[in-house]
């Protein structure tokens, strides 16, 4: 029988075998691989193996500096995807918890950027260097699950209009096969960020990040793209009559202030060019700022953190 064909039976009832169970999860050469299946969408990026090496993976919450975590020892598979653009980073990682759990894997830490630390947790783990993972510091979503021996953890962010997802797990050496990881024939395209989201994370948080946008370094030409965030916005202010919104752009540190407070503002007029000219929002409610490189949310020394920095962010105003 296979592992989880005990763990199912297990849960059923038959509570003579937990002790088979228990005895197959010390052995690390019998268990069962982890198998996750992937939209069919998912582009694979990258892969780095290393055949033996110590992973500490997260189990806890930055706390003064530090990530808690403990060390596993084996086979280290670090993968990253590309996915289409979803609402949440959430949204990406819920069926592969749901998996994860269903295999018997135990979870240690499930949060969102700011509960997991924000800054501060983001660059106290290992992550995949740009451009094969981009994290947005303000909207990535973190998981990490052990069983036995086996260490799993995900990431996923979205980042200049697609959401990037990377899976480290570790193996023990003599284990058959490392997590195998699958797609389906076909699945229906991942929605885009939906209007409830964005209403929820305005109303609540006072502003919003629209994370599927993208410049390029001291452009102020906004890219081609569907903008799922865009027409979700033109959809609030047409639903929501009492607010008003005001654009801030923001920059990466690559000229002087006086340059990217320029190049932010032109930044945010295109957003609002775009809102009004193609999406027929009322321009009357839409404001426009520039901060250029005074409100990073992420370290300008490393190119992904370049790139969440120039960025446009939509703040909730009433009238």
């Amino acid at each position: 029988m296979s592992l989880r064909r005990l763990w199912c039976l297990h849960v059923a009832g038959l509570r003579w075998l937990a002790h088979v169970c228990v005895l197959v999860a010390i052995a690390p050469a019998r268990l069962a691989a982890a198998e996750l299946m992937l939209p069919a969408e998912a582009e694979a990026l990258s892969q780095r193996d290393t055949a033996l090496g110590v992973y500490q993976l997260p189990t806890g919450p930055e706390r003064a500096d530090e990530v808690p975590s403990q060390a596993f020892e084996g086979r280290i598979s670090r993968r990253t995807w590309r996915l289409p653009p979803a609402g949440s980073a959430l949204e990406v990682l819920v069926p592969l918890r749901a998996q994860l759990v269903e295999q018997g894997y135990e979870v240690h830490l499930d949060c969102a950027a700011r509960d997991c630390g924000g800054f501060d947790f983001r660059f106290g783990i290992e992550v995949v260097p740009a451009p094969d993972m981009m994290v947005d510091i303000s909207t990535y979503h973190f998981l990490s699950a052990s069983r036995g021996d086996e260490a799993v953890s995900l990431l996923a962010s979205p980042a200049g209009g697609v959401t990037f997802l990377q899976i480290i797990t570790v193996q023990p050496p003599e284990a058959a096969a490392a997590v195998t990881v699958s797609k389906p024939a076909a699945l229906p395209a991942v929605p885009g960020p939906s209007l409830v989201d964005l209403a929820k994370t305005l109303e609540v948080r006072g502003h919003v990040v629209l994370t599927d946008l993208e410049f390029e370094s001291g452009s102020t030409r906004l890219q081609e793209g569907a903008f799922p965030s865009l027409r979700a916005l033109a959809a609030f202010l047409g639903d929501n009559p009492q607010y008003r919104l005001l654009l801030v752009g923001h920059t990466d540190t690559v000229g002087s202030l006086q340059q990217n407070i320029g190049i932010s503002e032109r930044r945010a007029q295109a957003v609002k060019d775009y809102l009004t000219q193609r999406l027929e929002a009322d321009g009357s409610r839409i404001d426009v700022a520039g901060a250029g490189f005074l409100a990073p949310i992420a370290s300008n020394l490393t190119t992904e953190g370049r790139l969440a920095n120039r960025r446009v962010e939509a703040v909730l105003l009433t009238e």
